[in-house]
């Protein structure tokens, strides 16, 4: 496999992570939700001003996973204030992480992990967090993998369904 390549996002590569957005979205949680959840979440989730806002944000960060030019897959990483939940100036959160189901077992998403690492150590953090679906199995697993442990729960509304998140953190080692 060719080298994957991490990209940051820019306001001109709205297009590109609007559709790759939607579409990892869609692979992921259509098959376990309602269509009328994941068309709301589609709509609302990942409009032109809510992804422009998210990208101008000076305390978040969104990078592509390139391969061969074309983005397989994105990072949206946060710091301090916006986090969106536990506004730690000595913690990063992966708000998302997501890879085309196509290159799935192609360690696309361990490479955006390991670049997510990377930055923690750069930025002299002490822990990176994020929430996972308790229903996503596979992500879990990939996380317990990589060294995350659960420290507690939060919920997150898709639609008419309020689900649960289980957030996890892994201390970053210097």
């Amino acid at each position: 496999m060719t080298k994957i390549e991490l990209v940051k996002v820019i306001s001109s590569d709205l297009g590109e992570l609007q559709e790759l957005s939607k579409q990892t979205f869609l692979e992921t949680f259509a098959p376990v939700n309602t269509e009328e959840n994941i068309q709301h979440y589609l709509h609302s989730g990942f409009t032109d001003e809510k992804l422009i806002k998210e990208i101008a944000n000076p305390g978040s960060a969104f990078y592509f996973a390139k391969l061969n030019d074309t983005p397989i897959g994105y990072l949206k990483i946060n710091f301090g204030n916006a986090q969106t939940e536990l506004k730690d100036n000595d913690a990063l959160e992966i708000e998302r992480i997501y890879v085309l189901q196509e290159f799935h077992g192609q360690r696309a998403g361990q490479f955006l992990f390991g670049e997510t690492l990377k930055i923690a150590k750069n930025h002299g953090l002490k822990y990176i967090w994020l929430g996972v679906w308790e229903k996503n199995e596979k992500a879990i697993k990939f996380y317990e993998k990589n060294g995350f442990i659960p420290f507690d729960k939060h919920s997150f509304t898709l639609g008419s369904d309020i689900q649960t998140d289980i957030m996890m953190k892994l201390p970053v080692i210097k």
